[in-house]
Order: structure tokens, then sequence, then C-alpha cells
């Protein structure tokens, strides 16, 4: 695609964000093969920077780009990101997945038998539709590791809490309109929760304090009580005992 050529859509297109960052936007939709792409150029420009670019932030369908301006000017900027994702190649990595542990219902749970009953399923029934699905962070953002989780079963959409609760837990497990989530850290939210994991997707004393990152897959696993208290006392611990496996 040749440089400021955009799509019968008009995608990809290049707005300014304030007077140093850049937004590249692939679609006006939400697309796993999109999101993917949103995430390859971000590692291509991590690979091999621009000067003058400071961070970048993926998203569901666009990069923020943010730049200093005295090193390169925005238009040009722009020229430089529309040229690196025309000649951008297919990524032949594969995704990691994470299997995350929940103990449903409970404390964290808060929303569990309201969604069974609106729903017209028991608590068994959401709970296996909810761990059975394939989930993709698409995008981290909100709260530091908070990860968007797209895949989440057509039957468990639901609309955000008209009036949000002043504190969930980090770790519990969410459900806001077509997203899934694991909270990250303590604060106000209007989604919906079912359970919670013993993970912590946020860990600043951690090498790397964030969990997961944008292209990774989930698999939700159904544990009790007892299990959840075990895994409970290993993270505190200070063990690892995330369950990685091939997607």
């Amino acid at each position: 695609m040749p440089v400021n050529a955009q799509s019968s859509a008009g995608y990809p297109r290049v707005a300014a964000c304030g007077d140093s960052a850049l937004v590249i936007e692939l679609a006006d939709h939400i697309d796993e093969a999109i999101n993917a792409r949103v995430i390859a150029l971000a590692a291509a420009l991590a690979a091999d920077p621009i000067a003058g670019i400071i961070e970048t932030v993926p998203t569901y369908r666009s990069l923020l780009v943010a730049y200093d301006p005295v090193i390169v000017r925005g238009r040009t900027l722009s020229t430089l990101l529309l040229e690196r994702l025309a000649a951008l190649a297919p990524s032949g990595d594969v995704p990691r997945q994470i299997v995350v542990p929940v103990l449903y219902g409970g404390e964290a749970g808060l929303d569990l038998d309201e969604l069974s009953e609106m729903k017209g399923l028991t608590r068994d029934e959401l709970i296996s539709l909810h761990s059975s699905a394939r989930y993709r962070v698409y995008m981290i953002g909100f709260a530091p590791g908070f990860a968007y989780l797209g895949g989440l079963p057509e039957t468990l959409h639901t609309p955000r809490l008209a009036v949000p609760r002043q504190r969930i837990e980090a770790s519990a497990i969410g459900i806001g309109g077509m997203q899934a989530s694991i909270n990250s850290v303590p604060g106000p939210s209007g989604w919906r929760f079912i359970g919670r994991t013993p993970l912590k997707a946020f860990d600043p004393t951690r090498e790397k304090p964030f969990l997961l990152r944008a292209g990774d897959h989930v698999r939700f696993r159904p544990i009790d009580r007892d299990e959840a208290e075990h895994l409970d006392a290993a993270v505190a611990s200070g063990a690892a005992v995330e369950e990685w496996e091939a997607a």
C-alpha cells in the first residue's frame, strides 16, 4: 500500500493526539486479525525504533505513538508509520496461552447468582459456559495490568451496572458488555463480577509486573475453595504458579 493510501473505508489513517502523540487507526471495528496487526506494528517499532518515538500503546484497533516533537515532526512520523504498516510482514509468533484458575462465586462473585437468573442458567451452566471459551487479550489499559478480554460467549454479554461499585478487589473476574476481564488493582467498577483468581494481574515486585500482554490467550479453569487457598498461599510466598500452555 503506498504511503498515505487509504482503504475504501478510510483506513489506515493517522490522527493527532495532542501535540506529542499520534494515533494510527487500522479499522473502525474490533477484529482479531486487525488487533494482531496493531500488536505486530508495536513490536516492529520496538525492534527497529524510529528516532523520536518515546512509547507505543496498542489498543483494540489502533496504536498510540508518543513522540518527541523536537526530534521528529508529527507529519514526518505519520508518513513513516504508514510506511512501516504497509511493509509489515505477517507474524509467525504463536500466542502465549495462560490457564487462569478461578474460584467462582464467594465474596468476589457478587453478581454470579443474579447473572445466572438473568440468563436463565444454573450457576454450574454459567460457570461452564464462561470457562469453556478461549479469550484474547486485546489491550492493557484503564489500570496497571488490567486486561480487556475478547471472546466472551454472546449469551453472557451483559451491560455494566448503572451505578458503579466504589471498590472491587484485585483479581476479581468480571463481565462488562461483550468483554471479560481480570481486575488488576482495587478500585471502583461498573463491571459485573462472578469470582476471583489467586493470580495477580499486576505485581510491582515481579521482574515483569504485568502478568498478561496484548495478544495473549486466556482460558479460565474452575477451582474449589481448597485449591484457591493453596494457590493463595503459594502466590503470597512468591512462588510462580502460572500455568502456560501451547495455544
